[in-house]
């Protein structure tokens, strides 16, 4: 067993992993992940994809040289940001044969059992007609959604969509002892098995200037998904194919084993 037998993936990618630090779009490695996520559809995984960046992206646009500060500022640049993203997701997709879907959540669908009951029903439908879907928290109608870790969301997308092991791509290498960006000693730790107050200390802080996330958030969202027996892995975004990896079972970033 393990993580191996995971059917149904679940994929987050943060904002780190999908532009530059001009906020530009990195078009090959969307079309990397975009040729991975195919692979692994063609193998007869089924797999929903959870994408940051519309903030940035719209930034990036816009040619802003900060992120705006004010709600209806984040807002206005999401709605840029988001139509830019899908565009390209949709064009990297087609290239492998694959249609996907946008899929905006707002914090109250985890909240209400009738919009709940919906949004799991809308990714069965999705996922029965062979479509990938890309969600994202819909920062443009919503003024909690600006500040809704996208690491959260996707745990909860995993565990909305009954998920069997959920791979968070970031800019580090994984889980480390201490912060890697401090610490030049730190050490990588390759399998977790419970998620402590020590450990949460460990995380340290924000992540980048482009993110609203950091490891904090990651470890939250992989305790809340080994919670529902979900596995989740945390890898560098700088190599789509170590997805394949973590599925295979080899050793990639950190994983946090529900030991079954």
């Amino acid at each position: 067993m393990g993580i191996e037998a995971s059917n149904r993936i679940v994929v987050k990618v943060g904002t780190s992993t999908l532009t530059f630090k001009n906020g530009k779009m990195n078009l090959q490695r969307i079309d990397k992940i975009a040729r991975v996520l195919s692979g692994l559809k063609n193998a007869g995984k089924e797999v929903i994809l959870v994408s940051s960046g519309a903030i940035s992206v719209g930034c990036g646009e816009l040619r802003l040289s900060q992120r705006p500060q004010t709600i209806e500022g984040k807002q206005a640049v999401a709605a840029v940001g988001q139509c830019n993203l899908m565009s390209i997701y949709d064009r990297c997709f087609s290239e492998y044969s694959q249609v996907v879907a946008q899929i905006l959540l707002t914090s109250d669908v985890i909240d209400d059992s009738v919009m709940y009951k919906n949004a799991c029903n809308t990714f069965e439908e999705l996922i029965k007609m062979d479509v990938i879907p890309i969600v994202n928290a819909n920062d443009t109608v919503s003024t909690a959604e600006t500040e809704m870790e996208n690491d959260f969301l996707s745990a909860n997308v995993a565990v909305i969509t009954k998920a069997d092991a959920l791979i968070i791509m970031t800019d580090t290498d994984g889980l480390y002892d201490s912060d890697p960006r401090i610490n030049k000693n730190a050490k990588l730790i390759p399998i977790v098995k419970n998620i402590d107050e020590t450990l949460m200390k460990s995380a340290g802080s924000k992540g980048t200037p482009r993110g609203t996330g950091g490891m904090r958030t990651k470890l939250e969202a992989a305790r809340f998904a080994m919670q529902h027996d979900i596995y989740t892995a945390i890898i560098s975004g700088e190599d789509p194919a170590l997805i394949y990896s973590v599925l295979e079972g080899k050793p990639a970033g950190t994983l946090f084993d529900i030991g079954k």
